[in-house]
């Protein structure tokens, strides 16, 4: 499934790609991760604990790049992003 989401503030617009098939206008300075706007969209991901500390929400960035609200406590591979804990900081694609 593919997923595009955009992300706009009075400043910037971020465009969010998920699987290349969604598309969602979003606040970029919205208090939401990047894994409740995913949900907010009708994508189920996968989670467990929502803060960092499991990993089951590890997503694959494909491009572009992201801020981290919380530092999370995970092992995160070279490519991979944590969606609970993360917010968009450019246009990015993401493999979910």
């Amino acid at each position: 499934m593919i997923s595009e989401i955009s992300i706009s503030d009075h400043m910037a617009s971020f465009k969010i790609t998920i699987n290349q098939v969604i598309h969602v206008e979003v606040e970029a300075d919205a208090p939401a991760s990047l894994l409740e706007t995913i949900e907010q969209v009708g994508v189920e991901p996968r989670f467990h604990c929502r803060n960092g500390f499991c990993g089951a929400c590890r997503t694959k960035l494909i491009s572009g790049t992201v801020r981290y609200t919380t530092e999370p406590l995970a092992y995160i591979r070279q490519g991979d992003i944590l969606p609970c804990v993360c917010q968009a900081d450019s246009d990015i694609i993401i493999e979910h």
